[in-house]
């Protein structure tokens, strides 16, 4: 919940935290009561997590939890209440700093079969034991809250209502990407499941029976109907979780299968860009790592996307809903990474770019931009896709299924930095950090925390909870610690403000000379602010991610502090309105992120003024800095060149021996500051606790160049007919005593007319003072 605040919060101390944790290390991040399918940062102090209706041990409201919130300082998770199947559903943040939710599953019960009460079209509507309602139209919205806040207050808690608000299709696995005004595009989906979204033969592209969502529409509709979208056609089957992002020109890319292209939504125009080499497909369920690059002065702030890993499976290979046609987890995952740049600012032709391998494949790897302007890569697995099943078409019993429901094997344990502005050649990177002994595969989810470490939790490649099986359902999160937590000495700004404006007036930020180690020319220099949304996180995406520098120059002052003048974001194209971290990254070493709002924190148009003339950078070498003597990151960070766009020319003077002296010392802490990082070219996988049966069965039946690891893989759930939700199997799930249910009501018929932001329409929640909601 957004407290009142004044414009800029200042920090209650001036002093550079020293950083406890160590580098390149995980540590325990306590249980998430539900398996972490979603998370999104809802503020400085809460992730709230999302997982699909299940059998899991904690309870709310008398019925098993698939919600909660995951406190950052304690470690700890409290249930929330969810009322529809949140299975698979898209997210994203809205402009005030709510997040909100689409689509998901019928209502399930025990073992994943269809609800006890059913639609008219056989979905389950409602589910006696699970208590769940069907989510398949559902739009659920959650007002981030703080300790400060009750969270017993419905202000605090989910809504989620269909009776009053829903889309106008089902979706399950749809994509959501936030436009300039801050509203929301919704793009195709199933219509009830399956592991990839078409029959075979593919002789009905379009509706597959009635099983495809080839359509769009927007949140809120606003009048807007549902659109056919022939790029889903074109890319029918592998076209679920499709990745999008908006570009500077207004209009979206759009990836999906083995195809591109640039959408003018407003129009429905597509333009065709070339499709991916070497065929390989990074939407689910090759879940690829996809993320946009950070956005700097330097590239003028023009987008380019780094698509990574997934599989290159022939087409024939992916099957239908029911299950693959071959054994995925003895296909390696793809090592290839390609870069493209939809809208070159030359006017040239937009292509592929063929960027450095990855240290070894990946499928479902995650990308989570850093605040030192690098990319982490976590999770995943390396052979095999995403989803579950109890059968494929080479393996017809779930008993000779060797990694359970699992489609993929050989969990990747170690991270990897990708660095977009080293030489080509050495942009990876894995020296000094540990190996997870905790396999991350389908379901799992990365997000990044205020503190530039990364939380990573779930996975859970089973119908329903599982902890007995080779991939069980996983409750442990760790957080992860970057290179940059070497250091002892950390930035601590002062004046971060509240709310970053489209242009306008420049912001001042001070950081103290206990911020920085040495030369304070050279601090100045090479300090970079930045803002990072880190998006929603489901199956291998963050949808919503961005990282956006913002242009400043400096003021060295004769006592060693820097004042940063700083510009406000570019335009709501470059990034929508709503909630984002800002940093202040000195010497590769990030601020603790401070949560601001972006726009004006509604929805609608966004106010864009001229951005403002930044005052000439000051400079004064002898200036210096008095923090701990280690303040700067190791080898696996250095030379990451997210600096360098400072505007502005440098007009201090140098006086007499003293300037000599500071002059020397700034041009040490500049070279020191722009060494290139070492890289390692080590692959890592690593050996499962209670491999088991997984390593035995991989190691008989391995061939064309499997990877081998002592872990397992898991697969998707059964599809029992080609326009209906997967079915629960029958196999003994080893699930806990079961829920009892004593009633509980049918979902009212939808309203797809109500829309939460027409004047007249009811409040679902009070709304509180100031506070804008979408709720």
């Amino acid at each position: 919940m957004l407290s009142t605040l004044p414009l800029l919060v200042l920090l209650a101390s001036a002093s550079s935290p020293v950083i406890a944790a160590r580098a390149g290390s995980f540590a325990d991040g306590g249980q998430t009561l539900v398996s972490a399918m979603m998370m999104f940062l809802g503020n400085e102090e809460k992730v709230y997590i999302l997982d699909k209706a299940e059998g899991n041990a904690a309870t709310v409201a008398g019925h098993p939890a698939w919600g909660a919130v995951w406190d950052i300082a304690s470690h700890q998770a409290t249930v929330m209440d969810v009322r529809t199947n949140v299975f698979c559903a898209s997210g994203m943040h809205l402009p005030n700093g709510s997040f909100v939710t689409f689509g998901g599953n019928g209502a399930v019960g025990r073992g994943g079969v269809i609800g006890s009460q059913k639609n008219p079209s056989g979905n389950g509507a409602w589910d006696a034991e699970y208590q769940d309602f069907d989510g398949s139209r559902a739009i659920r919205i959650l007002n981030p809250c703080t300790d400060s806040d009750n969270f017993a207050s419905t202000d605090c808690q989910w809504f989620d209502d269909p009776s009053l608000l829903s889309m106008q299709k089902q979706r399950w696995y749809s994509t959501a990407e936030a436009l300039a005004d801050g509203s929301i595009v919704l793009i195709g989906g199933f219509v009830n499941g399956g592991y990839i979204n078409r029959n075979y033969p593919n002789t009905d592209p379009q509706f597959e029976g009635g099983a495809a969502e080839n359509t769009y529409e927007f949140y809120p509709a606003n009048g807007r109907g549902v659109e056919t979208l022939n790029f889903l056609i074109q890319t029918s089957g592998l076209n679920a979780y499709a990745h999008a992002f908006l570009l500077n020109s207004g209009k979206m890319l759009v990836q999906a299968n083995v195809s591109t292209m640039i959408w003018d939504y407003n129009n429905n125009d597509e333009t065709p860009l070339p499709g991916m080499p070497g065929n390989v497909v990074r939407v689910y369920p090759a879940s690829g790592a996809v993320a946009m690059l950070p956005l700097t002065p330097a590239n003028n702030w023009n987008p380019t996307i780094l698509f990574c890993g997934g599989s290159d499976m022939p087409d024939e290979a992916w099957g239908n809903y029911a299950n693959p046609a071959i054994n995925t987890w003895e296909y390696p995952a793809s090592q290839d990474c390609q870069r493209l740049t939809p809208e070159p600012v030359d006017g040239s032709a937009p292509a592929y770019e063929q960027d450095d391998n990855m240290l070894e494949g990946r499928t479902m790897g995650q990308f989570i931009i850093l605040p030192d302007a690098t990319m982490l890569v976590v999770n995943g697995g390396l052979n095999g896709t995403a989803g579950y099943a109890t059968e494929t078409g080479q393996t017809a019993l779930y008993g000779d299924m060797p990694f359970g429901m699992s489609l993929a094997s050989g969990p990747v344990g170690t991270p990897a930095i990708y660095n977009p502005n080293a030489p080509k050649g050495q942009r990876w990177s894995n020296v000094a950090f540990d190996t997870s002994s905790i396999a991350r595969l389908y379901h799992s989810s990365a997000i990044l925390l205020p503190d530039g470490s990364v939380l990573i939790a779930g996975s859970n490649p089973n119908v329903d909870v599982n902890i007995s099986t080779i991939f069980p359902t996983e409750y442990r999160a760790e957080i992860f610690y970057p290179s940059y937590f070497s250091a002892t000495t950390r930035p601590a700004p002062t004046g971060m403000p509240q709310t970053i404006s489209y242009g306008g007036p420049y912001f001042n930020l001070t950081i103290p000379k206990s911020s920085y180690t040495g030369s304070a020319s050279a601090a100045a220099g090479n300090t970079t602010v930045s803002l990072i949304r880190g998006g929603f996180t489901t199956h291998a995406m963050n949808m919503g991610q961005r990282y956006v520098q913002l242009n400043n120059t400096f003021t060295v002052n004769s006592d060693g502090s820097i004042v940063l003048h700083v510009a406000q974001a570019p335009n709501p194209n470059i990034l929508q309105p709503g909630p984002a971290l800002l940093f202040v990254t000195i010497n590769g070493i990030p601020s603790n992120g401070t949560m601001v709002i972006v726009g004006s924190g509604s929805m609608g148009k966004q106010p864009v003024s001229a951005a403002s003339e930044l005052p000439a950078s000051v400079d004064l070498f002898s200036g210096s800095g008095d923090g701990s003597s280690d303040s700067s990151p190791n080898q696996n960070n250095k030379n990451n060149g997210a600096s360098g766009s400072h505007t502005g020319a440098i007009v201090g003077g140098v006086v007499g021996v003293i300037a000599v002296i500071g002059l020397l010392g700034a041009l040490i802490g500049l070279l020191l500051a722009r060494r290139r990082r070492r890289t390692a070219a080590s692959t890592t996988s690593y050996a499962m606790t209670g491999g088991g049966l997984g390593a035995v069965a991989l190691a008989a039946g391995a061939h064309r160049g499997l990877r081998s690891s002592d872990s397992s893989a898991f697969v998707p759930l059964q599809h029992d007919n080609h326009s209906d939700a997967w079915n629960g199997s029958t196999v003994n799930l080893a699930l806990g005593s079961p829920y009892k249910d004593d009633g509980g009501s049918r979902m009212a018929s939808m309203d797809e007319g109500w829309d939460p932001y027409a004047a007249n329409s009811p409040s679902p929640r009070p709304v509180q003072g100031h506070e804008r909601r979408y709720s």
